[in-house]
């Protein structure tokens, strides 16, 4: 396994009674990487976190963490793990400093400038002697991350953490994880139903349905491949649409108000841009109409008739 991987899955599966929540998942999450992990409701995300966590046994498969088993080596790879599942849940008759010093002494101890640094990361440090009862919904989760940061981790594994959150929350929980993975190198798996942070936020993600992987890979790259939509505010309009209508990459224009709606790979976009100034087009504005919503919709609802495209592992034995 080279040394820049963090976790690996290998056809990992689980089984409840009749139901296969997981089947024959590979993943694979690299140093530094926000990872992105997506799929409908009841796809098996949370139970893919769950034995990634060992708070639940796969059923078949296995999972390294570090390079290690994490059958063999629990106790040390998942020292270096921090998690959040769903929401956190604190005393909310005590203080949020009291509270992270409680889970402090369950994980032998963490000392008072961990705790206040946990604290300081997740901006709670003027509200950390007040109770709980007090907080926000969003700094509820704020404190739940701090939670996990008490261990120092180098891998940090968060289930839903926006749920519930209104937008302000939304952006901070956002901003604090670029922060984490940017400023303090940690590699962060984020599970997510809002396809519009996981856009903002990763850089690789892998989207899954009925327990099974549909497609892993860059953010950006699977954003950026096949037939899109780009929006051109161009003039004249009969010119640029006679120009676009003779591109072989184009399979389709129409127009929309004052835009022209073009089928194409995203890829071309300056090729596009190229052949209508060329043309004599006033170009106002090329704008990319491909979102993380859109593809995913795209892969889900086709999901049954793709090839899961699983990373290419060093080694699987």
């Amino acid at each position: 396994m080279s040394a820049d991987m963090v976790l690996q899955t290998f056809h990992l599966s689980k089984r409840f009674k009749n139901r296969m929540a997981v089947e024959d998942l590979s993943l694979c999450v690299s140093r530094g990487e926000v990872f992105g992990f997506l799929g409908p409701n009841g796809a098996g995300k949370s139970t893919t976190i769950r034995m990634i966590l060992s708070l639940i046994t796969p059923t078949a498969g296995r999972i390294e963490l570090f390079g290690k088993s994490l059958v063999r080596h629990r106790r040390e790879v998942l020292s270096r793990v921090g998690g959040l599942v769903e929401r956190a849940d604190f005393y909310p008759y005590l203080s949020g400093m009291k509270n992270l010093e409680i889970v402090a002494s369950l994980r032998n101890g963490a000392n008072r400038r961990a705790i206040e640094g946990a604290l300081d990361v997740v901006g709670l440090t003027d509200r950390a002697m007040e109770k709980v009862k007090t907080y926000s919904h969003g700094m509820k989760q704020r404190l739940g991350i701090a939670q996990a940061l008490l261990c120092n981790p180098e891998f940090i594994v968060l289930d839903e953490p926006t749920t519930g959150l209104d937008p302000q929350g939304i952006k901070e929980v956002r901003h604090l994880i670029r922060r984490l993975s940017a400023e303090r190198v940690i590699t962060v798996f984020l599970s997510s139903h809002l396809l519009s942070e996981i856009e903002q936020t990763a850089t690789s993600m892998a989207i899954i349905n009925a327990g099974k992987l549909i497609v892993q890979g860059n953010v950006h790259d699977l954003l950026n491949t096949g037939n899109n939509h780009v929006r051109v505010d161009a003039r004249p309009v009969e010119l640029a649409t006679e120009i676009i209508k003779r591109l072989q990459f184009v399979t389709g224009v129409k127009q929309e108000d004052r835009f022209l709606e073009i089928g194409m790979p995203l890829e071309q976009t300056g090729a596009l841009n190229g052949a209508l100034v060329a043309g004599g087009v006033d170009v106002h504005a090329l704008i990319p109409q491909r979102s993380l919503e859109e593809y995913f919709l795209s892969i889900t609802e086709g999901a049954t008739e793709l090839t899961p495209r699983k990373p290419d592992y060093r080694r699987e034995t």
